[in-house]
C-alpha cells in the first residue's frame, strides 16, 4: 500500500517563504511507520520550492486594486501582484500519476487557501479514482464544508496521528470507518462524522520524519532550517484565536528528554536553523530554562541558531529565561502585543499587562535580542484611536513593529461571537491581505494607512542613529546620515514629500505614483502621538512636534 501525503500550493499576494516546512505531514508519516511499517507513505510539497507566477486577482479581492494599485520599491512599499505560490496544478497530477498511490492525503492548515486544497485534490482525481483523506486546522474549523466537496473522500478532525493510523487499518480491512474516532466520511452519499477521541500521547509520538526532504529544501538565510514543536494547544483562549479546535483546550508538553532527541536528530542530518513553532512556547518556564541548558551545553557555542517565528507570549518570560535562551542561541524575539489598551485585552480574554511587556522589552533589549512587537490592526473591538494609541507606545521602544492585519479566524471565539465568518466568501477572506473587517468605528482605509505607517516607522528604526537623540527634521533633511543608502536616500525623499504636500508616494518603474487611499490625517494623528523613536539600536529620532515646533501639515 502506497499513501501520498501532499502540501498544496497557495494563491495570496504573499507568502510567509520561511515558513513553509510540512512538520504535521512529516509527523504523520513517522506514526505511520512506527504502527504500520509495511505502508510506504511519502511526503511531496508542492508549495514550497516551485517559485511563483502571476495569477488574475479573483472577484472577490478585486476591490483591493485601489490598495495595492503599484509595483513599489519604496522602503514602504503594500503589496501589488497576486501570486501562485507553488507547483502548477497540471504538475501535481503528472507527479501523482508517476507515483500511481492507494491514497492521497492532502494538507488543509490555512482557511482562506481551501480552493487551492480542492483543486489539488481534483488535479489527483484525473490521475483516476484515488481515494483522498484532507485533514489540518481548516478541517477541524469547518468540517462540513470539506467533506461535503464531491472531491473529497474523508476527513480528520483534530490532530491526525492516532486517527490517521487507525485510518489506515480500516482501509485495509482491520475494522469498520465507524470505529476510526476523528473520521468524516460518507455513507450513500451522506456526510458521516465521528465521534472525537484524544490523540496518543505526546511523548508516544515518534519524531517527525524528514527522510523525503533535504536539509538544503528550506533554509534561514543560506542555513538549513527545521521546524520543531515541543507542545500542543495554548492555555490562553484569545478569541480571535482557533487553536483550540485543532489541539483542544489541554495544553501538554513534550518532556525535554524527548525534545533533546529531535535536537540532536536534526543536528545530525544537517540542520543548523531550528524554528520552534509552538502556540506558547516558554509557558512551562522551569522546562524551558533546563531545554535551553542542555542544548548550551551540547552543542558548540555559535553552531546552533534558534528562533521561534510563531511568536511568544512574553506573559511567561523573565530575565533569567531570557538570559538563556540567548545563551542557548536564540537570536530574535517576536512578541505578541496584540494591543495596549487594557479594555481590548480583556474583551479578547488575553491575560497579558502593559507593565510585563515592558520588562521583557527592556531585558530582552539588554541581552542583545532583535525584537520584532506584533499589533493586530482591526480587531473588531478595538477603536481607530486605541491602534494608533498602541502603534506610538511600540515605536518608543527598540523594537521593530509587526502589523497584522485583522482576519477572522473561522469557528473561532469570536467568530462564533460575531456569528460570522463561515460562508465560503468569509472563509476565502480570512487572510491579513484582504483586510476584510471594518466597522463603524474604522474602515478599511485606515486599516491600510496604519499599515504602511508601521512601514515608515520602521524605516526609521532601522536607520544608524545617535543614542543621545537626533531631530527628525535634520535626520529628514538628511544633516544626521553620513552616506545614506539608496535605500535610505529614496524613503528620505518620500517622507519630506509626504510631509510637505501630504501625499504618500510609491516610486514605481514609471515614476512617483500617490496612494490614494492612505489617509494624511490618519498618519498626523499617529505622528502627533509620538515623542521618539526609538530604534533597535538604541537610538532615538525626536519628533519635530516635541523639539522643534515644526508643524504637520494636513490636506
Amino acid at each position: 500500500m502506497k499513501v501520498l501525503l501532499l502540501q498544496p500550493p497557495v494563491r495570496d499576494f504573499y507568502d510567509t517563504d520561511l515558513r513553509l516546512q510540512p512538520i504535521g505531514l512529516a509527523s504523520l508519516k513517522a506514526s505511520a511507520q512506527l504502527h504500520l511499517p509495511e505502508v510506504e507513505v511519502k511526503v511531496l510539497d508542492f508549495h514550497h520550492g516551485w517559485g511563483r507566477r502571476s495569477v488574475a486577482i479573483p472577484p472577490e479581492l478585486r476591490y483591493l486594486k485601489e490598495y495595492y494599485p503599484y509595483s513599489d520599491r519604496s522602503p514602504f512599499c503594500g503589496f501589488h501582484q497576486y501570486y501562485h505560490f507553488g507547483a502548477a496544478f497540471e504538475t501535481i497530477e503528472e507527479r501523482v500519476a508517476e507515483e500511481r498511490p492507494d491514497l492521497v492525503g492532502i494538507s488543509s492548515l490555512f482557511s482562506p487557501y481551501y480552493r487551492e486544497v480542492l483543486e489539488t485534490a481534483r488535479a489527483v482525481k484525473r490521475c483516476g479514482d484515488i481515494p483522498i483523506v484532507v485533514g489540518g486546522s481548516h478541517v477541524s474549523a469547518e468540517p462540513l464544508s470539506m467533506l461535503e466537496a464531491p472531491e473529497v473522500d474523508f476527513i480528520i478532525r483534530g490532530e491526525g496521528e492516532r486517527p490517521f493510523v487507525e485510518f489506515l487499518r480500516a482501509w485495509r480491512g482491520d475494522r469498520d470507518w465507524e470505529q476510526v474516532a476523528n473520521l468524516g466520511w460518507k455513507r450513500g452519499g451522506e456526510c458521516q462524522l465521528n465521534p472525537m477521541q484524544e490523540n496518543h500521547p505526546l511523548e508516544d509520538l515518534p519524531v517527525p520524519d524528514f527522510g523525503d526532504f533535504d536539509p538544503g529544501d528550506y533554509d534561514y538565510y543560506g542555513k538549513p532550517m527545521a521546524f520543531l514543536v515541543t507542545s500542543r494547544s495554548c492555555p490562553h483562549r484569545c478569541s480571535f484565536c482557533s487553536v483550540h479546535n485543532t489541539f483542544g483546550f489541554e495544553y501538554r508538553r513534550r518532556s525535554v528528554d524527548r525534545v533533546m532527541e529531535e535536537v540532536r536528530r536534526r543536528y545530525d542530518e544537517g540542520y543548523r536553523v531550528l524554528d520552534f513553532e509552538d502556540d506558547n512556547l516558554t509557558f512551562y518556564r522551569e522546562e524551558m530554562q533546563e531545554l535551553c541548558r542542555r542544548i548550551q551545553v551540547e552543542f558548540p557555542a555559535g553552531d546552533l541558531q534558534l528562533l521561534a517565528m510563531n511568536g511568544i507570549s512574553y506573559l511567561s518570560l523573565d530575565e533569567e529565561t531570557l538570559r538563556l535562551m540567548r545563551a542557548a542561541g536564540f537570536t530574535h524575539l517576536n512578541l505578541s502585543l496584540v494591543t495596549s489598551d487594557k479594555t481590548v485585552r480583556e474583551a479578547t480574554k488575553r491575560p497579558h499587562t502593559v507593565r510585563k511587556y515592558l520588562e521583557v522589552v527592556a531585558a530582552a533589549a539588554r541581552l542583545g535580542f532583535q525584537i520584532v512587537s506584533y499589533q493586530i490592526l482591526g480587531l473588531p473591538q478595538e477603536s481607530l484611536d486605541s491602534m494608533i494609541q498602541t502603534l506610538a507606545f511600540a515605536a518608543g521602544l527598540p523594537v521593530l513593529l509587526g502589523a497584522s492585519m485583522f482576519y477572522l479566524t473561522p469557528n473561532s471565539p469570536l467568530a462564533r461571537q460575531m456569528s460570522r465568518g463561515s460562508t465560503p466568501e468569509e472563509i476565502f477572506k480570512a487572510r491579513l491581505t484582504a483586510i476584510a473587517i471594518e466597522t463603524p468605528h474604522f474602515s478599511r482605509d485606515d486599516i491600510y494607512t496604519l499599515f504602511l505607517s508601521t512601514r515608515i516607522v520602521d524605516f526609521l528604526k532601522s536607520l544608524e542613529v545617535s543614542a543621545a537623540g537626533v531631530d527628525f527634521r535634520d535626520l529628514l533633511e538628511g544633516a544626521t546620515l553620513r552616506t545614506p543608502t539608496e535605500r535610505q536616500a529614496l524613503g528620505l525623499e518620500l517622507l519630506r514629500e509626504l510631509f510637505r504636500s501630504g501625499v504618500l508616494y510609491a516610486a514605481t518603474p514609471q515614476g512617483r505614483k500617490p496612494l490614494t487611499r492612505f489617509r494624511f490625517e490618519v498618519f498626523a494623528r499617529l505622528w502627533e502621538r509620538m515623542e521618539c523613536i526609538v530604534t533597535q539600536g538604541g537610538g532615538r529620532i525626536y519628533n519635530m512636534t516635541f523639539t522643534s515646533g515644526w508643524a504637520l501639515r494636513a490636506v
